[in-house]
């Protein structure tokens, strides 16, 4: 195991240093600098600050100079934020990020794997007619259509919960309704077909064959079998909710990474754009780690290597 976890760190590495520069040198081919909106600097003002911040060296000096702080733990200063570093801009956006996308994440995966096992269970009756349906349409319709519904029903018509910005705890509620319908979809579909392969397979007739009551073949050896799918999905499905949806924090004016994002590539922050996809990668890949080690506690019959 502690081989394993050691390599799987060593390749984790590799990965982020390839993304890190593919990214550094993708970022660079976005048109015109920091500077392009500031129509009240002079050339010579410009310059100054281009110099200031090394952007006028070669691009293969750039990459050496922030690949050697990144090394370092240095992930640059933000030329949008008046010099502040990179990590204390995401340190202070994290947070609404994390807390809307776990709280989407718990609802999302607990209501669907409820429906998948209901649809199972109910196999093509009423229930499961309607749970298909409800996974085909969440799947497929765009999450700010949803946003857009909810804040206008209940929000506006309704006056139930704020519209918009961020404040307590009533103005995450709709952003993570927003969040939590394609997940709550997806694990629904995948719940609802493995546990109809599981439910069908021989083990299943034998413990019924046996006398076992319902709801143990279901919860004991039937839904067990049937998540090893299920947290495949839900392990990278879970550092996007986290790491911040873009539209939907945009849309909702939520503080959060995702807009943070969205803002930087308008104004080529590029310090805030490399911070945030390499924490959006370096989250991906630990995750993955995560659901290869869980496969072997979720079965025992699976073994690291």
């Amino acid at each position: 195991m502690a081989k394993y976890i050691g390599m799987r760190i060593i390749y984790l590495m590799i990965t982020l240093f390839m993304i890190a520069s593919v990214t550094f040198f993708l970022m660079k081919l976005l048109p015109g600098t920091p500077l392009t909106a500031a129509d009240k600097l002079s050339d010579e003002q410009k310059q100054i600050v281009l110099e200031k911040y090394n952007l006028d060296d070669p691009i293969p000096v750039q990459y050496f100079q922030y690949m050697t702080g990144l090394a370092q733990g240095d992930l640059g200063v933000s030329f949008q934020f008046d010099n502040r570093a990179v990590t204390a801009v995401i340190s202070e956006r994290i947070g609404p990020s994390i807390q809307i996308g776990a709280q989407a994440m718990v609802i999302g995966t607990v209501l669907g794997i409820i429906l998948g096992i209901v649809s199972a269970i109910y196999h093509n009756g009423a229930l499961d007619t309607s749970s298909t349906i409800f996974a085909v349409l969440g799947q497929s319709i765009p999450g700010f259509i949803f946003a857009g519904l909810l804040q206008f029903f209940i929000g506006v018509k309704l006056g139930w919960l704020p519209v918009a910005l961020w404040g307590s705890f009533a103005h995450t509620i709709m952003p993570t309704i927003a969040l939590a319908i394609f997940p709550m979809a997806i694990t629904a579909r995948f719940m609802r077909t493995e546990m109809l392969e599981v439910l069908g397979s021989d083990f299943i007739t034998t413990a019924r064959a046996k006398g076992l009551s319902k709801s143990v073949v279901i919860f004991k050896h039937s839904l067990k079998n049937s998540l090893i799918p299920v947290v495949t999905v839900l392990g990278p499905l879970a550092v996007g909710l986290m790491t911040g949806t873009f539209v939907i924090e945009t849309i909702f004016a939520v503080p959060g990474i995702g807009e943070q994002f969205v803002k930087s590539i308008n104004t080529n922050d590029f310090p805030i754009i490399m911070g945030t996809t390499l924490l959006f990668s370096a989250a991906f890949v630990v995750m993955i780690l995560v659901i290869d080690l869980l496969y072997s506690i979720i079965d025992p019959r699976i073994r690291l290597s």
